[in-house]
């Protein structure tokens, strides 16, 4: 398995996403260029509106397009949105007083009080921790 970076941050005309979409919840088509991911690699795609968000995709098959000379498209899964939505949140250490101002997506089809767990998750993957409310950044949590 290889991992392939294509979020924003690496863009390059020779190796690049031209789109992505989702085809049902959970699978996605991507069209891009450059070195083509194989069944059993992983892609890593930026989300529209978030900073620095991306999705994880798991690719199930790929083949080359014959027009442009280049170009590939796949089919893959990943997380399972049914109407994604991006939020920008801030939180402070409780400890250091420092701010974490971040990105995080959740399905908006499940309602306000999906945005909690979801944000909780996006922290603690930037590696804060969340108890009772309380907030650590990753410096004070030793």
């Amino acid at each position: 398995m290889t991992e392939f970076d294509y979020r924003n941050d690496q863009l390059n005309p020779t190796h690049t996403i031209t789109e992505c979409r989702a085809i049902q919840p959970g699978h996605y088509q991507v069209t891009g260029v450059g070195e083509r991911p194989e069944k059993g690699d992983r892609l890593l795609v930026s989300l529209r509106n978030g900073r620095d968000l991306h999705l994880t995709l798991d690719v199930e098959s790929s083949r080359s397009l014959i027009n442009p000379p280049g170009h590939w498209t796949l089919i893959a899964h990943g997380p399972a949105f049914r109407e994604l939505m991006v939020h920008s949140w801030k939180v402070r250490c409780d400890h250091c007083d420092t701010e974490l101002d971040f990105d995080f997506a959740v399905d908006a089809s499940l309602g306000a009080s999906a945005q909690i767990p979801a944000a909780q998750a996006r922290i603690a993957e930037l590696g804060w921790q969340v108890q009772e409310n309380h907030h650590l950044c990753p410096q004070c949590q030793s």
